[in-house]
């Protein structure tokens, strides 16, 4: 399972690019930018991304990519227990 996480443009100024930029490292993540997501409220407001289709958001950059991984060991652990 490949997860997809999706970005903001818009929600660059809250540091989300250098979030970004550190996942598309990973070549196990499908890493994506957009000009917009549709979620104008939590994008004015806070650091966020969507991971897997779900909004993953923290008061800070670097809290959202801690938060971020923490997602997908979820997403992996769930997958892991149903075998695929």
């Amino acid at each position: 399972m490949r997860p997809i996480i999706e970005f903001c443009v818009n929600n660059m100024h809250h540091g989300t690019g250098d979030v970004m930029k550190k996942l598309e490292e990973n070549p196990d993540y499908d890493v994506i930018e957009y000009g917009c997501l549709g979620n104008c409220g939590e994008c004015s407001l806070f650091p966020y991304a969507l991971v897997n289709g779900e909004i993953v958001a923290a008061p800070t950059a670097d809290e959202l990519y801690e938060q971020i991984m923490v997602k997908i060991k979820e997403i992996e652990a769930m997958f892991d227990l149903l075998g695929e």
